[in-house]
């Protein structure tokens, strides 16, 4: 089976959404999700580095935009 890692990473970036907390001024999420795509996430600048020991990452602005937008895409009504 071949994996669309494009239609992935923008689950997780929506899934993301509903984790994300308020730091100030900026959004975090908590990263329990697939190593890899975190990592595609951060590439594309939509998240701070994964690879540290924060169990968080932060959202860049367009991060946090898109995340949202790819929520209400995805799982509203």
């Amino acid at each position: 089976m071949e994996i669309d890692e494009e239609k992935v990473d923008e689950a997780v970036l929506a899934l993301l959404y509903l984790t994300t907390f308020k730091d100030k001024p900026n959004w975090r999420a908590w990263k329990s999700h697939n190593w890899d795509s975190l990592d595609r996430l951060h590439q594309k600048g939509y998240i701070s580095d994964p690879a540290t020991k924060a169990k968080s990452v932060l959202l860049t602005e367009e991060g946090a935009k898109r995340s949202q937008d790819l929520f209400e895409k995805y799982f509203t009504k």
